[in-house]
């Protein structure tokens, strides 16, 4: 008997409508490719735990962007009701989802990433200035907790760094402050462990923004990466380096800036991209050979449990009962 996925979607972050579109389309290409699939929206009025506790589903995919859904907490009720589930545990999501502590890792594990500085909602509009120093400009301002780009900003002066700084604090309670760097944006493409490619994002705006991520037309993307092969190879393995020190698994993607010069830095690793049709993951795995179908495929079988206990289902005639893990995968590969 087939296990049937959950594709969970929604969600009450400010990628909502992002991840609607990520979870049709998941829905969409498992279906088309076989497989037992329901879609679960969450949302605002919904009990979040009581939905997942009652969805007639073996096995999540996680369909969900920012937070509340990638930052661990939606992993952590998966894990205490023994449903496994696609992307990275809820520690690496929690890590990963949080700019300060990733770029921390980095660090700590030799992998570079722009200079950068902390500021808190604690702080007042009038510390800016003395906390900011001889930082300098241009700098690029972010909420420490979102994704998608979302109240993200460049500031060249004080006035726009104030002005920035206030606006990612509605979006957050601590903002980064990073150094601008001028470079190539790249993407990197990671499934199971397996590095796909690398894809260049050339916004035509100059800042690869929410508008420039998901409006068709205005973005630019160059496949492969416009790099020499050495470097090419370089900026592989350095995204590999950033995504196992936070021990991220499943499919990922990692973003980084290349200079003109020999430098390279990243930015930041996402454990759940985006899987609309402008998403950056599917252009990547489409170019290594994997049709959406089969990427959806090959997401949907390595779903886990890191830490808790599969459950047994007795609610339903559809009961299968899990002696293990390695159980669970396999009739998920059976369902895909």
């Amino acid at each position: 008997m087939s296990q049937r996925i959950g594709v969970i979607m929604g969600g009450t972050s400010a990628e909502r409508e992002v991840s609607l579109q990520s979870g049709a389309a998941v829905l969409t290409a498992l279906g088309a490719a076989g497989a037992d699939a329901v879609g679960i929206e969450l949302g605002d009025g919904v009990d979040t735990l009581s939905a997942l506790r009652s969805a007639d589903m073996d096995t999540a995919f996680l369909a969900l962007h920012g937070r509340l859904g990638e930052d661990g907490c939606i992993q952590g009720m998966l894990e205490l009701l023994g449903v496994p589930y696609t992307g990275s545990s809820v520690l690496s999501s929690a890590l990963a989802m949080d700019k300060l502590k990733s770029k921390e890792l980095f660090r700590l594990h030799n992998v570079p990433t722009p200079p950068y500085y902390e500021f808190s909602a604690s702080e007042s509009e009038a510390d800016i200035e003395e906390v900011h120093g001889s930082f300098g400009f241009p700098v690029i301002v972010k909420p420490r907790r979102e994704g998608s780009s979302i109240g993200i900003r460049k500031a060249t002066n004080m006035s726009e760094l104030v002005a920035a700084i206030t606006a990612a604090l509605q979006h957050d309670t601590s903002v980064l402050v990073e150094r601008f760097v001028e470079g190539k944006e790249i993407a990197v493409g990671i499934l199971s462990g397996r590095v796909l490619g690398a894809i260049e994002i050339a916004p035509k705006s100059g800042i690869y923004d929410f508008e420039a991520k998901y409006t068709p037309g205005m973005t630019e993307y160059f496949q492969p990466a416009r790099l020499p092969p050495t470097r090419y190879r370089g900026v592989l393995n350095l995204a590999e380096r950033a995504a196992q020190s936070l021990e991220v698994q499943g499919a990922a993607r990692v973003d980084l800036l290349v200079t003109e010069g020999q430098n390279e830095y990243v930015l930041e690793v996402n454990t759940l991209p985006g899987m609309t049709p402008t998403s950056l993951l599917p252009k990547i795995a489409q170019a290594a050979g994997f049709g959406f179908a089969e990427l959806c495929g090959a997401i949907a079988r390595d779903a886990r449990l890191h830490t808790g206990t599969p459950r047994v289902r007795t609610a339903t005639p559809r009961v299968t009962e899990l002696s293990s893990s390695a159980d669970t995968l396999r009739l998920i590969r059976q369902a895909v």
